[in-house]
């Protein structure tokens, strides 16, 4: 006598008393909803101090010294950046630190570029030391090295020139490993093709390579002009002449000479930050791009 088997005389066992069954769509809804909470409130902390020092610098100094703390001024001015404006070569500043931002961003991504390919691509005698070098490029503190290249810049007679801040900041070991990080998930087979057509190292890297890694360049030269423009320590040991100051050796200058003028102190800051904020706007995408390409966390 033969069986059938339908679907209803199949049971599946019964849930346990008060066992609830997850919805996967109720735990991804709850977990959108906790990071858009945590991200407004890290946006808030960041945001906070910037709305604040932008009001200050438009009250009037009587008012910020009477109440420093109120976000509401009876007649707001901007007196504080005319007086900042006219007082100081900021123009200069600015044309100085565009420069030698874009100077040394061009030159860092030529360099890390063919080191990042050389490590990832080539195989030569001392790869591994080189590798060894560039990682204890990232160990070594860069106070460290203040005094020696302060004397090595003296000894070449480059203080106050821009090359004192440019050369410094070319050599960066993140950028190597950013670049030799997404070289390495180049295809094989794509490089092995070119190099049996008669392609050269010099072209796989200039025809090949380089425009595939547009996402870690993207990455490489926005971090890197945001480092060299904020850059403050070593601008200020190498660089005596005001109209050769950057931004925030200029800046910080001027706001030692104002006081306890507060509002001019915060429109020099407002000033300062301007063309970051103007950088990030119009990259960001880029900078996304960056970083999920490279895998940097």
């Amino acid at each position: 006598m033969a069986t059938t088997l339908t679907t209803n005389s199949i049971r599946r066992p019964n849930p346990r008393p008060g066992t609830r069954r997850m919805d996967p769509r109720s735990n991804s809804r709850t977990f959108g909803i906790l990071c858009t909470v945590t991200l407004t409130l890290f946006a808030i902390i960041w945001l906070v101090p910037l709305v604040w020092a932008f009001i200050t610098s438009v009250r009037p100094n009587g008012e910020i010294t009477t109440s420093p703390t109120s976000w509401w001024s009876s007649h707001f001015t901007l007196a504080a950046y005319r007086n900042v404006i006219g007082s100081t070569d900021i123009g200069w500043w600015y044309l100085n630190s565009f420069v030698i931002s874009t100077l040394t961003v061009v030159l860092t991504v030529v360099v890390c570029s063919m080191l990042g390919f050389a490590l990832s691509r080539t195989r030569f005698r001392g790869r591994g030391g080189v590798a060894a070098l560039v990682l204890a490029g990232l160990m070594i503190p860069g106070q460290v090295l203040i005094l020696p290249q302060f004397e090595e810049f003296r000894a070449t007679g480059l203080l106050n020139t821009y090359w004192a801040i440019i050369l410094p900041a070319v050599a960066a070991p993140v950028g190597v490993f950013v670049f030799q990080a997404f070289l390495s998930n180049i295809p094989d087979p794509l490089i092995e093709a070119a190099r049996i057509d008669g392609a050269g190292w010099w072209k796989v890297y200039a025809k090949i390579c380089m425009p595939l890694c547009r996402p870690a360049i993207s990455a490489v030269a926005i971090f890197t002009f945001v480092s060299t423009w904020n850059n403050l320590l070593w601008p200020l040991l190498v660089l005596s002449n005001t109209k050769q100051m950057t931004i925030p050796v200029g800046l910080a200058t001027v706001a030692g000479g104002y006081g306890i003028q507060y509002a001019e102190v915060m429109a020099s800051a407002v000033l300062g930050l301007l063309p970051l904020l103007a950088v990030f706007l119009l990259f960001q995408r880029q900078i996304v791009q960056g970083i999920a390409s490279t895998g940097i966390k």
